[in-house]
């Protein structure tokens, strides 16, 4: 789903990005409730970047000036009562406005039509766009990971539930499928970064 923001877009960077689970419900400009894994998932866009609110987790990564909330990681890890969950970020520089461009508007073509990813686009800047959707089909191979992010695919940051980098296989990846998954995507003009998202809640086994 796409959705053009009734917010002006505002100059923000990468490096202003803050990390915080816990928080409560912050005031969204769009949320996509998705049923998955016997959960709700919320897809929430903030005026500052996004939340993310699934079963006992909230996942924020937004600018939050004076809440305490923590710089973003390059990695997390954490436990839940019944569930382990993991997120990994990194960061696209590109090197020009036309590369940039196009990563943006291929995230935006493989986003387009699924029912559970949310995009939104601030005016007053083509290509300030933040976006979220659960994993699954579309996400990954040469879809949004060969999407002219230089080489920064979202491959590189598949996940085993303990948080480390890989892709797993047997009793990893059957641990890894009874949980839900979520990718985020937040584009600076400005600056030509894609700050890009991969988190993970797993039911232990």
């Amino acid at each position: 789903m796409l959705t053009v923001l009734d917010t002006p877009y505002q100059d923000a960077r990468a490096d202003g990005l803050s990390y915080a689970l816990g928080l409560p419900p912050l005031d969204a400009l769009a949320v996509l409730p998705v049923e998955r894994g016997g959960l709700t998932v919320q897809l929430r866009l903030l005026g500052a970047s996004h939340q993310v609110i699934a079963g006992p987790l909230s996942e924020t990564v937004a600018c939050l000036p004076g809440t305490g909330a923590e710089p973003l990681p390059g990695s997390a890890a954490t436990t839940l009562p019944g569930w382990s969950y993991a997120f990994t970020a990194t960061t696209a520089v590109h090197p020009d406005d036309a590369a940039f461009g196009r990563a943006v508007e291929g995230i935006c073509a493989r986003l387009a039509d699924r029912g559970d990813a949310l995009t939104g686009a601030f005016p007053g800047s083509r290509y300030a766009v933040t976006a979220l959707a659960l994993d699954g089909a579309g996400l990954d191979g040469a879809g949004l990971d060969g999407a002219g992010l230089d080489g920064a695919g979202l491959d590189a940051l598949d996940m085993r539930p303990d948080g480390a980098a890989g892709g797993g296989t047997g009793a990893e990846n059957t641990e890894q499928r009874a949980g839900i998954g979520w990718r985020t995507w937040h584009a600076y003009p400005q600056t030509r970064e894609i700050v890009m998202t991969r988190s993970r809640l797993v039911r232990p086994t």
